[in-house]
């Protein structure tokens, strides 16, 4: 079973490392190898919102999980895209030929 971390409301800077922390949190003793932050009711999201899903997604990884979106708007996606993030769970394109 995959540990949930939701996000609710706009994301402020000073949310950043409260998120943070509370991944931590969730995952100490957990033997989930998955995360799924769940941000369906993230409202206005914008680079700040980036930020803390593109460090969710580090702590998850040095915590040898990998992080999954759910609920994400189209809005996000786009975001995520734009600033070449992607969806953290979207795998990789290979570089080259």
């Amino acid at each position: 079973m995959p540990t949930v971390l939701v996000v609710v409301g706009r994301v402020t800077p000073a949310d950043v490392p409260l998120l943070c922390a509370e991944l931590d949190d969730l995952l100490c003793g957990a033997v989930a190898t998955e995360v799924i932050c769940d941000v369906a009711r993230l409202t206005d999201p914008d680079l700040t919102a980036v930020e803390a899903l593109a460090r969710l997604r580090l702590a998850a990884r040095r915590a040898g999980r990998r992080l999954r979106l759910r609920g994400a708007r189209p809005d996000l996606v786009a975001l995520l895209s734009l600033v070449g993030l992607g969806e953290p769970d979207a795998p990789h394109a290979p570089t080259g030929q």
